[in-house]
């Protein structure tokens, strides 16, 4: 029996944590346009509170990553759902617009704690060749928790639109309490061949020292990578809603079921054939396809008029970055096996900082031209397209043999 379905109800955990956490992100969707009218707040305000959820994220990453390596991924997983479901509490019950920054910086918190503690738990009891598959179920429920978190908020947010945040919040508490008693630690399935005293040292450092050593690491090529690519994805996220509300017309429902059925797609992908795409491509091949795939496609989005093309294209887009985001991640996996908890904070930290300043670039733009944030989230990622050209295959694959000193 593989080590995979060996551990498959621990998996099933993990997926049923992230899932609701990003149903909690995914529930403010549809209703950003609500909020901004409720609190008389503008796209630029829209981008700062986004990216204060990234900024926090940023800056507690690498103390988490170091946290779940140092007392284990169970109590930080846990840790980490009571603070999602603080922050999304706080969220709902808001008035003014410092307590939504508030609530969105305490959400990071809880983010950075639990991304790189779940996907340093499905690293640990997978294999090396189970990891894409491993990956592909964690990220799957990622994408579906941004599939039906859109949704979810624009239905629920017919009866007030607080009340998907007073859902999420108890839905966090429900998943900590049943984390806390059924999710057991985890074992892991290859051997640790790192030098654990180089490890600790690194594990130790500062954010700024651990961001200006990642230039010597193998993967990190990589990180430039997930950063540029993070940049340009949240340039279109951020303001998608705004967009299509201003320039369309879209109710809440409208934008729901856009995102909802624009991703799903991805999330099959990933729940069923993502782990043997890895294999039988390999990752460079499906990263660079994505970042041009997402380039084009972001940018037909300003040159679609009708509902069926602003679907089409929306699913495109969704598709490309629903395959891009665990591809990046499994092949950082796949380059350590002891520093699975530094690593995915180090990604973590990376996708932060696109994170931070796409959705502050993306407000300010978009309050000049609606279109602007658009034209540059497709040049950014056709710009990281021909990075990963340029980089080739001897950065963007993972190594066959053992461990990366």
């Amino acid at each position: 029996m593989s080590l995979l379905l060996r551990n498959r109800g621990s998996i099933l955990l993990l997926m049923i944590n992230i899932f609701i956490v990003f149903v909690g992100i995914g529930l403010v969707i549809p209703i950003l346009p609500k909020y901004m009218d409720l609190l008389h707040i503008t796209g630029g305000t829209i981008g700062l509170m986004v990216a204060a959820f990234s900024l926090s994220q940023l800056v507690f990453s690498p103390l988490a990553g170091r946290l779940s390596d140092k007392f284990g991924r169970k109590p930080i997983i846990i840790i980490g759902m009571l603070v999602f479901a603080v922050s999304e509490w706080m969220f709902g019950a808001a008035n003014t617009v410092w307590l939504l920054f508030l609530a969105r910086i305490i959400g990071g918190v809880g983010a950075a704690l639990i991304m790189p503690a779940v996907l340093a738990y499905a690293a640990d009891v997978t294999t090396r060749y189970e990891r894409g598959q491993g990956m592909g179920y964690i990220n799957a429920a990622i994408t579906t928790g941004f599939i039906i978190g859109p949704g979810i908020g624009g239905l629920i947010a017919q009866f007030g639109v607080r009340v998907p945040f007073y859902c999420a919040a108890v839905a966090g508490l429900i998943a900590a309490i049943i984390t806390f008693f059924l999710l057991p630690p985890p074992v892991k399935a290859e051997a640790e061949v790192e030098n654990h005293d180089h490890v600790e040292e690194k594990e130790s450092m500062p954010l700024w020292r651990q961001l200006a050593l990642s230039v010597k690491e193998p993967y990190f090529v990589s990180l430039i990578i997930i950063f540029i690519a993070s940049f340009g994805l949240a340039n279109f996220e951020t303001v998608f809603t705004l967009f299509v509300d201003d320039k369309f017309g879209f109710s809440t429902l409208d934008i729901a079921y856009i995102i909802t059925f624009g991703s799903i797609a991805g999330a099959v992908v990933q729940a069923t054939i993502f782990g043997q795409l890895l294999n039988k491509f390999g990752e460079y091949r499906v990263i660079t396809i994505c970042l041009l795939g997402a380039a084009l496609f972001i940018v037909l989005t300003l040159f679609v008029h009708k509902y069926w093309l602003i679907f089409a294209v929306t699913f495109l887009v969704f598709l490309a970055m629903d395959i891009l985001r665990p591809a990046l991640g499994t092949l950082m996996s796949k380059m350590t096996t002891h520093q699975q908890g530094y690593v995915a904070g180090l990604n973590s930290a990376y996708t932060s900082l696109g994170n931070i300043l796409g959705p502050i670039v993306a407000g300010a733009l978009y309050d000049v031209n609606i279109d602007y944030p658009y034209w540059m989230a497709g040049a950014i990622l056709f710009v990281c397209f021909l990075l990963a050209l340029a980089t080739g295959k001897k950065h963007l694959t993972a190594p066959q043999q053992s461990e990366i000193n």
